[in-house]
């Protein structure tokens, strides 16, 4: 199963996203969303990379459980309840994403949002996988 980035030149060069992603076939995972913590359910930090890098790990976990792959993640949607907080730390975000993500850039969106169900939390990442 191959998934296939759609990016219209008529949308300008995405930047670490694509506009769409086509899956030729394959069986549908919906991850629900991650937030930074462990297997005890504790945040693992306060500082907002930390929290977006186990967030990450954590939906790439449920992945692998079922039996896939990173690259086989069609779509993330991220809330984090700082965006000023998230843009002071885009470029460590960016470095945590490639290194566990690699050059897979799936369809994604950025909400901010006034608050997520833990209150410790920061971020929070659900996800899409075609298996």
């Amino acid at each position: 199963m191959a998934l296939r980035l759609i990016n219209p030149e008529s949308l300008g060069e995405p930047h670490g996203y694509s506009n769409g992603v086509l899956a030729d076939a394959g069986r549908l995972l919906f991850i629900a969303g991650q937030v930074g913590w462990d297997s005890q359910q504790r945040i693992v930090a306060t500082e907002f990379v930390e929290q977006f890098d186990r967030a990450l790990a954590n939906v790439i976990s449920v992945v692998e459980e079922a039996g896939g792959r990173s690259d086989q993640i069609a779509r993330l949607a991220i809330y984090i309840t700082d965006r000023t907080e998230y843009l002071e730390h885009r470029r460590e975000v960016g470095e945590r994403y490639r290194r566990r993500m690699g050059k897979h850039f799936p369809a994604m969106v950025l909400v901010e949002v006034k608050s997520l169900l833990d209150h410790a939390a920061k971020v929070e990442i659900e996800g899409l996988a075609v298996l």
